[in-house]
């Protein structure tokens, strides 16, 4: 918000001034979702968060792939117009499509894991996952009507450490902004 990414240092690093980038040594590497793999990948204890074996891996990838390709891209459909005041609130075709796309992983979740990719440990497609849908649960966006989706997000928030502090507090926020830009715009 502090428009740090317009600085003349920071473009030097990335010309595309996109927030997240890391730099890790030699590394400057950007998109949120390669920074998560990679940081999983160099720092991880183990291969849990981000599976080395193939099949496993895939399943990661996907829901990685459907949160950006398809999620993120139905939310910014919804909300892009708002916040540049194009609309004063959504509009019910791009909420509709957006609901499509939380249908379809509420039925990817169907699996009976604990997790999203088919597994009883959290992954990096967690960690991603959860980040949006708690930012679209504190828009306003219920999930009463996807109990894989809610029994998915509860096992999230029970076993990611520091969720509440590290997420929670930020989606809030995010929530209370979206919530004030459409009531300005009403007015």
């Amino acid at each position: 918000m502090n428009k740090e990414q317009l600085k003349p240092e920071f473009v030097a690093i990335n010309p595309q001034h996109t927030v997240p980038t890391l730099v890790d040594g030699d590394l400057v590497l950007w998109e949120s979702r390669a920074i998560c793999t990679y940081l999983a990948t160099q720092y991880g204890k183990d291969d849990t968060l981000y599976p080395k074996e193939p099949k496993a891996r895939a399943k990661v990838d996907a829901l990685l792939h459907f949160d950006i390709g398809t999620l993120a891209t139905r939310w910014n459909q919804v909300w892009h117009p708002v916040k540049l005041g194009e609309l004063s609130k959504p509009s019910q075709a791009s909420v509709d499509k957006l609901h499509e796309a939380f249908g379809w992983l509420n039925e990817f979740m169907k699996h009976g894991k604990k997790f999203a990719a088919g597994t009883d440990h959290l992954t990096v497609a967690d960690h991603v996952l959860v980040a949006n849908i708690s930012s679209y649960q504190a828009a306003g966006f219920i999930f009463q009507d996807y109990p894989n989706i809610l029994t998915w997000f509860n096992s999230c928030k029970e076993s990611m450490d520091g969720y509440e502090e590290l997420n929670g507090e930020g989606a809030s926020q995010f929530g209370e902004y979206v919530k004030s830009k459409i009531a300005d715009n009403k007015e």
